[in-house]
């Protein structure tokens, strides 16, 4: 018990349990959305894309944290992140349209499947040390990271060229802020640089989208046009939401 209290009182302990308590609400966020999908009975407009590559992620930051030593919070968290984007991805496909479903079904099998699958493979076949397997699927993991930043790139544009912060939810802009802080400072702490990059980066746009909401919260809109439907403007929220997170 003695010699399990200090590794226990390690800094990087507390700061990766609240930035599991932090990703967990970020999980969560889309729930509204596919309670609204249930009662509809219908995707009607929304996308499966975004939770599609949330799964994406979220499965291979998992396994890079099992065979990484020392980031078990990282697998935990990106464990329960994979359940929660299975149940969005299985209801997406069981309320899409008929002609939405094949080709969702072919995504998810070519993204969720193929790939992870493919990627684990590759790096345990081509790195018989697991030091050197962690490290190229971190490198992997945090590649993908950078590249689904294209989301909240396209929701700041929208703040912008509206002069509206109606698609940028105050809050979750927050918690996406607060998520990449609490885990870059985590991946500081760990010394590991494939958490460190990604996070960072989700840091700088999450202060960004806060700098923004600050300037546009009282601007007049403009350039909003009238049709706008609710359901446009839950998959505006939605594709915010999938913002990578530590993942």
């Amino acid at each position: 018990m003695d010699l399990f209290l200090p590794e226990m009182a390690e800094p990087s302990f507390y700061i990766g349990v609240i930035g599991n308590v932090i990703s967990v609400l970020v999980f969560l966020s889309p729930v509204e959305t596919f309670w609204k999908i249930v009662k509809r009975k219908s995707t009607e407009e929304y996308k499966s894309l975004p939770y599609i590559c949330t799964l994406l992620g979220s499965s291979l930051w998992t396994y890079y944290g099992i065979v990484t030593p020392g980031e078990y919070l990282v697998s935990t968290v990106n464990g329960f992140g994979s359940l929660v984007e299975i149940i969005y991805v299985s209801l997406f496909l069981f309320y899409a349209p008929r002609h939405l479903k094949l080709n969702t079904i072919v995504v998810v099998a070519l993204l969720n499947v193929f790939f992870p699958i493919a990627a684990i493979a590759a790096t345990r076949s081509a790195f018989k040390d697991e030091k050197m397997r962690s490290q190229s699927m971190g490198f992997i993991c945090a590649g993908l990271n950078i590249i689904m930043y294209g989301s909240p790139l396209s929701a700041m544009k929208t703040v912008v060229a509206t002069k509206s912060v109606k698609y940028m939810p105050f809050w979750l802009s927050f918690f996406l802020f607060l998520n990449g802080a609490i885990w870059a400072v985590y991946a500081s702490l760990q010394h590991d640089v494939f958490l460190l990059v990604p996070n960072g980066v989700g840091f700088v746009f999450g202060t960004i989208q806060l700098i923004l909401y600050g300037i546009y919260r009282n601007a007049k809109p403009a350039g909003l046009s009238n049709g706008s439907s609710e359901i446009a403007e839950d998959e505006e929220e939605g594709l915010t939401s999938r913002a990578p997170l530590l993942s």
